[in-house]
């Protein structure tokens, strides 16, 4: 473990956060795969407000915070009976040791009940990655304790294919710009087509998130995308694990698993 960093002197608590949940539901069941942790203020208050509130200084303080938060907002809202997994959103800026900085957060899975491995951890391109070596590291440490990890708004943001060429995570979630409207844009169809193609021969899992249409789902479902997030299943539920309601209608014909 690193011993003394920067941020481990840093006091933990100085935000008034809590977590809102959406679900990524896995189509051919209808139920739940995981559910995102996604950052409110502690009366609901959007994540850009919060947001605006993290600073170089105090990043390390509010990453630890949200994955305390996270974890024991979604077990007081009934996860472990779900068995569904817990995708929380985390900093890698913010991450000097991932040794040293994952103990809070063991920590409270220990204390909430919480399997461990039950954790998915997002990082987004849409955050700078100052050093990918460092990422790198932080992507293989969490694999070997038994965490999986997510690669958020794909296709959009800093690194995209050349991200994905250094590391491959176990997820990789499609920019809702890429979703939207799928259904009547050629362009956006042969673009996830292919990235569901090379994701595949990756192993790697893909999630589209952003759906907000029938039309959108169905096109999905058509190509291949099994793992979906969005309003139409369900809107984030502020401090509850909200229903998750399924298109009616006749499954698409060619469904890939």
């Amino acid at each position: 473990m690193q011993v003394g960093c920067q941020g481990c002197k840093q006091e933990h608590g100085a935000f008034d956060i809590a977590m809102a949940f959406q679900p990524i539901v896995d189509t051919e069941t209808g139920l739940p795969f995981a559910y995102e942790a996604l950052v409110r203020g502690g009366n609901g208050e959007g994540a850009a407000q919060v947001l605006a509130q993290v600073t170089p200084e105090n990043r390390y303080a509010f990453d630890q915070q949200c994955r305390v938060a996270a974890i024991e907002g979604a077990v007081a809202a009934g996860i472990i009976e779900t068995g569904a997994k817990l995708s929380i959103n985390f900093l890698p800026n913010a991450v000097y040791s991932p040794l040293a900085c994952i103990q809070l957060t063991l920590k409270t899975a220990a204390a909430t009940g919480f399997a461990a491995e039950r954790l998915i951890f997002e990082f987004t391109e849409n955050e700078q990655i100052t050093d990918p070596a460092h990422l790198l590291n932080i992507v293989e440490s969490y694999r070997k304790m038994g965490f999986s990890t997510a690669l958020d708004d794909f296709g959009a943001g800093h690194a995209g294919l050349g991200l994905l060429a250094r590391f491959q995570p176990d997820l990789l979630k499609l920019d809702m710009e890429l979703v939207r409207g799928i259904d009547t844009s050629m362009p956006r169809r042969l673009i996830v087509e292919g990235m569901i193609r090379m994701a595949q021969a990756l192993g790697i899992v893909v999630i589209a998130e952003g759906v907000e249409t029938v039309a959108e789902y169905e096109a999905l479902r058509g190509i291949g995308v099994r793992y979906i997030q969005g309003y139409l299943l369900a809107r984030p539920g502020f401090r509850v694990l909200p229903q998750i309601v399924m298109p009616s209608g006749p499954e698409p014909a060619a469904v890939a698993a």
